[in-house]
């Protein structure tokens, strides 16, 4: 019989510059076990951990592997460090430990370019792979939410923490109604826990808002001046979004309320008061969700500066297609640089969200992400949200993460089920959702090295009361024919909420310095000295500078338990009216009609690109008419998309 086994493992850092080391042992009788161990300088060894191993008859077939991440802060070795690993198991090295190793000391080494596994039965060596350059801040992991369509005094100003500003109970905005009745909305606590119907932020709808009452934008003139005075009278008024109905009078006072955060917020609440919050974070123009989104990926929108259309968006499934930026996208920046990158979204293995308190309610739809639509981004790169966890407990060698929630249900219009918050949902499955990424991410061994920006794309219409400043031109000149209304990109977006998570964050923190999406390009150039893409991301601020900290904090933040909603969130349909709404026909623009986009091009990258093939997906793609028709096809491609993953998965563990 084998018997359990033990040792004592250190590592020496022979590189010349204090580093972070993390050590992995596994294998399949004892699981993994990990040390982590910060600013080892050079030449020193760590403390010991110990790791578990079996030796003797039966023990033939346990198989011992080893990693080590090796983040480098200082000296001419900066940057981030993984050892190489095999084929088949990437970053873990077999090298079986034995009876002579039992309840040893033994000290294992690592620099830039070799991994020693100096055992005392012989052991072995692993080159070592540069993963990003040195870093101009002790970062070696950042990880982006991008959750839905809330201003910040929508989210936070109720909020009563200190230092931030943000709109009080005497601002107001008014609406004339046809009857020449004027009446004034007073902001005020305590917001719905969703909307009945979706308020306008298309980008005539953010012109009333920020404007005035019936104000409208001059096609390729000046923006208008902004006095944040029309957000009522834009609710009131505005059928631009799906399903195309304007509130009851009685509901145009929601656009003016803001949540109790500490109530009905705990989780953001409790983020924003233990880390950073960002009160003059922006949208990156004023508009919908779309190319505010863009932004994120690539300091830019290609010109878009409404939702994109079906017309406009024929022809990002043909192979090489998708959507393209004059200069790139960041994540065409990072393979540039050999910097490796991650998607997550909320999708289970039915493609609903693992985070909703109804996921019932979501469509399939929903489980698209936005970040496909992206040329070079595959939506076999899509990984589920609810591996996060064990990935980060193990070998992470993804400088940059980027996180989508499920959009619910897209196909019905009402965006139930998700984890996005759009304001038809409740907010519940985005604060399960912030809950889980968040603990995640401290419970691994990269905490005191990572950095977490929580945002959200857009204002959704929601009132704001702090007028949108000036910015810098994108200056990339696209020529893609996107720009329906001549805008020049020159006015930022509302304001929306920012919260920046790292243990190198004092708690309380309020930055004031006035950022957008592109900010998120610009920390990523900064961080590993990457050039900018466009003008707007060259002089854009990173929230970097709000790392003020010299060593990580050694507390750990507990969070709330994210709070179900009090009663449901909406009616649901009844199987006759959801049949109604399943037989109704694509809308020409929104939502739905990109992630058909995003799911015809998918459907193009999972074949093999042969012209029978893409006649067939043509033909397939023509069949689609109804928002039926639309869920049908969805769980189609994200099948095939599924199964794809699986192979080649099988395929990199030798698995026939």
């Amino acid at each position: 019989m084998s018997s359990q086994q033990s040792a004592s493992i250190s590592i020496t850092n022979n590189t010349d510059g204090n580093a972070d080391i993390v050590l992995f042992h596994s294998n399949s009788s004892n699981g993994t076990q990990q040390g982590a161990w910060l600013s080892v300088g050079p030449g020193q060894t760590t403390p010991s951990m110990q790791v578990l191993f079996r030796t003797g008859f039966g023990s033939e077939g346990i198989m011992d592997y080893w990693a080590v991440m090796l983040f480098v802060k200082d000296g001419s070795d900066a940057g981030f460090y993984a050892n190489s690993g095999s084929l088949t198991s990437a970053h873990w090295k077999e090298c079986q430990l034995q009876h002579g190793d039992a309840g040893r000391s033994i000290t294992l080494s690592v620099d830039t370019s070799t991994f020693d596994v100096a055992l005392h039965s012989g052991g072995c060596k692993d080159g070592m792979t540069r993963l990003s350059p040195a870093a101009s801040a002790p970062i070696s992991h950042v990880f982006v939410v991008m959750l839905e369509n809330h201003s910040f005094d929508n989210m936070f100003a109720m909020s009563g923490l200190p230092g931030i500003t943000a709109a009080t109970t005497s601002d107001s905005n008014s609406y004339t109604d046809g009857n020449g009745v004027t009446t004034s909305f007073n902001v005020q606590s305590g917001a719905p826990l969703s909307l009945t119907t979706d308020p306008g932020h298309e980008f005539a709808d953010v012109v009333e808002q920020l404007c005035g009452e019936n104000i409208v934008f001059p096609p390729g003139g000046p923006y208008p001046a902004i006095d944040n005075s029309g957000f009522a009278a834009s609710y009131a008024t505005s059928t631009s979004e799906d399903p195309h109905i304007a509130p009851p009078l009685g509901d145009v006072q929601n656009i003016m309320d803001c949540f109790n955060t500490p109530l009905q917020l705990q989780v953001l609440y409790a983020l924003a008061q233990q880390f950073s919050i960002c009160d003059h974070w922006h949208s990156s123009l004023p508009g919908p969700t779309w190319p505010n989104r863009f932004f994120l990926h690539g300091a830019s929108s290609s010109g878009f500066d409404d939702s994109p259309s079906s017309t406009q968006m024929a022809g990002w499934e043909l192979p090489g297609g998708g959507f393209h930026y004059p200069n790139g996208s960041i994540y065409q920046r990072l393979d540039s640089a050999s910097i490796p990158y991650r998607f997550y979204n909320d999708s289970t293995s039915s493609f609903h969200s693992a985070y909703s308190d109804d996921p019932g309610a979501g469509s399939v739809v929903g489980a698209v992400p936005q970040v496909t639509a992206l040329s070079g981004v595959s939506i076999t790169d899509i990984n589920s949200l609810g591996h996060f966890a064990a990935d980060l407990q193990g070998p992470y060698p993804f400088p940059y993460t980027f996180i989508e929630p499920h959009y619910g249900d897209i196909t019905g219009g009402t965006y139930a089920g998700g984890s996005s918050q759009h304001p038809m949902d409740d907010v519940y499955g985005g604060e399960h959702l912030l809950a889980a990424v968040f603990s995640a991410i401290q419970a691994s061994p990269y905490w005191n090295s990572s950095m977490l920006v929580v945002l959200y794309d857009e204002h959704g219409g929601f009132y704001d009361s702090v007028p949108p400043p000036g910015a810098d031109a994108p200056g990339d000149n696209p020529s893609y024919g996107y720009n329906t209304h001549g805008f020049d990109f020159m006015t930022l977006g509302v304001r929306v909420p920012a919260v920046v998570v790292s243990p190198l964050v004092a708690a309380g923190s309020v930055d004031s310095t006035v950022f957008d999406h592109a900010s998120i390009p610009r920390l990523l150039e900064d961080l590993w000295g990457l050039n900018p893409l466009t003008d707007r991301d060259a002089n854009a601020a990173s929230p970097l500078s709000g790392l003020s900290l010299a060593a990580p904090r050694t507390d750990r933040v507990v969070l709330p338990a994210p709070q179900p909603p009090l009663h449901a969130a909406s009616v649901p349909l009844t199987q006759a009216q959801r049949s109604v709404m399943l037989a109704r026909p694509l809308p020409e623009s929104g939502n739905l009609a990109g992630a058909l986009a995003n799911l015809r091009k998918a459907d193009v990258e999972l074949s093999g690109g042969t012209p029978p093939e893409l006649a067939a997906i043509a033909a397939r793609h023509a069949t689609v008419r109804t928002r039926g028709d639309a869920e049908a096809y969805a769980a189609e491609v994200l099948a095939k998309a599924r199964m794809v993953q699986r192979q080649r998965e099988l395929a990199r563990r030798g698995v026939v």
